[in-house]
């Protein structure tokens, strides 16, 4: 078989691999997609962002409808269908997924399904059912992600040992579940399962939840799952599974004190690894760091020089949204354009109940790193729209330079967090001070105005709010 020659070969269709490709398509380069799974959209679409938010989403009206009843309207008993819950999340993956490939199919890219392997700098080697297809490529993008962390002591070769990626495929609702690790997959998991009535308990090793979040944005998450939740343990590891008959034993130790609990299922949620196993990288030459993620410059280039690597694959914060962007970034160096900021900032958000968001500084890495800093902060309850949500568990965080007064950080907690935060980033990328943001009108009643709000308080003129020295 003739190899396939192309610009640019991309392994990868997740939101940074498939944003590469169709950027150098429409920049005229020929271009060819390859995923070894079935269904375009990579990890983010296919088992991580966006079945987690479907999931998040449905199981929400549960204890949503559960809390009407004191506005005196009540619902009957729920029953749960887990098999056509399935089936509707598996419903929107698959229009995004047939988007995505309807986009590929209008630009002329070229998608190949199937494991790529490097034969060096300029070739690749993609296996599929069918045989074995020979890529020539100018320049590759290599966006091939990463995947759950199963440390060796939780791999007991059980099926009841779950990542996210098995508990994202509902089957059935199990009466109890051990959840291992506070990060953002555990959180967003253990409150779609205590939604829909599984019995969860979290452990957790260090003292709090969501590493990154400053701790009282995190705090409301803590307290909602303190509620939710059977159990929650901090400062606890487990120290061991065990597969029984009745379930998975699980053995925790917290200080000098041990405990033992079965489950019928375990979520291992402790953080994710790069997937570069099957990839040959060694071939092409690429370096990889001491964690094992490929080194690149500020251009997205490995250290072969027209082999790039993008989002999760290399390294840095793990987030759909810096993938596209290196995407371009990538394409753009290819293409010798430059459209795209350099070093932009990149906004997270965690969709726990309540949702928490930040971008920029956080509180704790002001302190950490000695920038001075004021905060500003305004609570969601003296909010009118937080009130008629009946949701006043949130705040709006702003940290401010004392001297330029121009905004460093934006941090928020409450529903919705991660739809207000755009603002945020948008303000600090373009040099905004406290008083621009208070002297924008934001629309009332709406959540919005809390950061209007948080800013005046920095002056100490919030109308909603006593100043500080009241």
């Amino acid at each position: 078989m003739e190899p396939i020659k192309t610009n640019l070969a991309v392994i990868g269709a997740g939101p940074g691999g498939y944003a590469a490709a169709f950027a150098a398509a429409d920049a005229g380069k020929k271009v060819v997609l390859i995923e070894k799974h079935a269904r375009l959209g990579g990890a983010c679409l296919n088992c991580g962002c966006i079945p987690s938010k479907a999931l998040l989403h449905a199981s929400h009206h549960i204890p949503a409808a559960k809390e009407s009843a004191k506005r005196g309207i009540t619902f009957g008993p729920v029953t749960i269908d887990a098999p056509r819950l399935n089936e509707w999340k598996e419903g929107v993956l698959n229009k995004l997924a047939n988007g995505i490939a309807m986009l590929a199919k209008k630009r002329n890219v070229t998608v190949l399904s199937g494991s790529a392997k490097f034969e060096s700098a300029s070739e690749l080697a993609v296996e599929a059912e069918e045989g074995i297809n020979l890529v020539e490529f100018e320049h590759a993008i290599v966006a091939t992600g990463t995947q759950p962390a199963v440390p060796k002591m939780f791999d007991i070769g059980s099926p009841d040992v779950m990542t996210s990626t098995e508990a994202l495929n509902l089957e059935s609702v199990p009466k109890t579940m051990l959840v291992i690790g506070g990060g953002y997959i555990g959180m967003e998991m253990g409150t779609v399962y205590a939604s829909l009535g599984t019995e969860v308990t979290m452990v957790e090793a260090l003292d709090g939840i969501l590493l990154g979040a400053d701790p009282d944005l995190a705090r409301p998450v803590l307290i909602y799952a303190k509620r939710n939740f059977k159990k929650v343990h901090l400062k606890t590891s487990v120290e061991s599974l065990q597969s029984t008959d009745d379930g998975i034993h699980a053995t925790f130790v917290a200080g000098d004190k041990r405990t033992d609990a079965t489950f019928e299922k375990v979520l291992v949620s402790v953080g994710r690894v790069p997937s570069l196993d099957s990839l040959a990288i060694e071939k092409a030459g690429c370096e990889v760091d001491e964690r094992g993620y490929l080194r690149t410059n500020e251009n997205q280039q490995t250290s072969v020089c027209n082999v790039y690597a993008i989002g999760d694959i290399a390294g840095g914060i793990l987030l759909a949204h810096k993938a596209a962007h290196e995407a371009r970034k990538a394409v753009e160096h290819i293409t010798g354009e430059t459209h795209s900021r350099p070093n932009p900032l990149i906004p997270a958000v965690v969709f726990t109940d309540p949702e928490v968001a930040w971008v920029g500084l956080t509180e704790a890495e002001a302190k950490e790193k000695g920038i001075p800093h004021t905060v500003s902060k305004f609570p969601w309850g003296a909010i009118g729209r937080s009130l008629t949500q009946d949701r006043i568990d949130g705040a709006t965080k702003l940290i401010i330079d004392p001297e330029s007064e121009k905004l460093l950080g934006v941090g928020l907690v409450g529903p919705g967090a991660g739809e207000l935060i755009a603002e945020g980033t948008l303000a600090i990328e373009l040099g905004a001070t406290a008083a621009d943001l208070a002297n924008t009108i934001h629309p009332h009643p709406t959540l919005s105005e809390s950061m209007m709000e948080a800013a005046e308080m920095f002056y100490g003129r919030a109308i909603h709010a006593l100043p500080k020295n009241s």
